[in-house]
């Protein structure tokens, strides 16, 4: 069971990394539009909005695939000198305690994004519907939850710890 989780865990992260790099080229596409746009008549309107929600997705949508590889900071000094069982546990725990909190703001990114649908709310300069970008960055983190809780039950079953 925990193999098909882990599976799923990383076509999950996968898929949006890739969908994240799709987003990241459309942003440099527009950055350059609007500098040669700036340069020969007037600049793109827009862009530095587009920029803002493009990015807050691909970072959204990088943390599960940036989760799974271990990317990010770890700091490991401390913990190495204990025992397994005290390695596992705190593995475990941080995995655990930050599942809950991505669990959280996922679900009240979720909540906004409902918020706006209801108000109707459109951003200031292109006058556009933005809920969608607030919704992509709250599946970006409750896919990060589902990595972390498939580490935590990877790291409570397995017999070494990394």
């Amino acid at each position: 069971m925990i193999d098909i989780l882990d599976r799923l865990s990383a076509l999950l992260a996968k898929c949006l990394t890739a969908l994240a790099g799709i987003l990241l080229v459309t942003m440099v596409a527009l950055a350059c539009a609007n500098m040669i746009s700036r340069a020969v008549w007037v600049p793109i309107q827009g862009t530095f909005e587009l920029m803002g929600f493009m990015g807050a997705v691909v970072a959204a949508f990088s943390l599960a695939f940036a989760q799974r590889q271990r990317s990010h900071v770890a700091v490991g000094i401390l913990l190495s000198r204990f025992p397994r069982s005290v390695r596992r546990a705190a593995e475990a725990g941080t995995s655990l305690a930050s599942c809950a909190f991505f669990a959280l703001a996922g679900v009240e990114t979720w909540k906004w994004a409902a918020f706006l649908v209801e108000t109707g709310e459109v951003s200031e300069t292109l006058t556009i519907i933005f809920h969608p970008f607030v919704y992509a960055s709250a599946l970006g983190c409750l896919a990060l939850t589902f990595v972390l809780a498939v580490d935590a039950l990877k790291t409570l079953t397995s017999e070494t710890v990394e």
